[in-house]
């Protein structure tokens, strides 16, 4: 039978992923490149199997090893300083999915503080009432210009505030509503 033919164990196809993520940590493979390799060597049975999927890698070793020493050094082809590398660029691909991730929620809340400044217009036990969506400011300074003409000029003074004060009350709620739509 030939020893590509051989099924193989956990350790050997552990093997071959540690390997996977060396050339990983090397530049070698994309992200998804070794997801779909580290993939291939979970589903490999044979020797053969494993060693189409480090075929085309510089070093290229047998799939297995026929005896492992129980502790490898660190210029061994699957040793410690190996492993290190690819936990270390394990951690920094978490990092950088980590801090996109906190980059993604900051612009999530970001807009939703836009929103509740800039969106429809809701009541008032819903949020604050928002820029520009007001009377405009004209309108209180008449209309205490409005009540001081009525004390203090009469009501022919007080008429004529009166028509002021109606007709930019008028246009506020006209330009608000044209400002809405658009």
């Amino acid at each position: 039978m030939d020893s590509s033919e051989l099924r193989i164990g956990d350790a050997e196809r552990e093997q071959t992923m540690a390997a996977l993520r060396e050339h990983f940590a090397q530049g070698r493979l994309t992200h998804e490149e070794l997801d779909e390799r580290l993939d291939r060597s979970l589903a490999a049975k044979t020797a053969g199997d494993l060693a189409q999927v480090t075929a085309d890698l510089p070093g290229h070793q047998p799939a297995y090893r026929e005896k492992a020493a129980p502790y490898e050094t660190p210029g061994s082809p699957y040793g410690a300083g190996d492993w290190r590398a690819a936990m270390h660029a394990h951690r920094q691909q978490m990092r950088a999915m980590h801090d996109t991730h906190r980059e993604m929620h900051r612009a999530a809340w970001q807009a939703r503080r836009e929103m509740r400044w800039r969106g429809p217009m809701r009541g008032p036990t819903q949020g604050p009432m928002r820029r520009g969506h007001g009377p405009h400011p004209l309108v209180p300074v008449l209309f205490v210009l409005m009540v001081l003409g009525l004390i203090f000029g009469g009501f022919g003074v007080f008429k004529a505030l009166l028509v002021v004060w109606l007709g930019a009350l008028l246009f506020s709620l006209v330009r608000r509503r044209f400002h809405h739509r658009g």
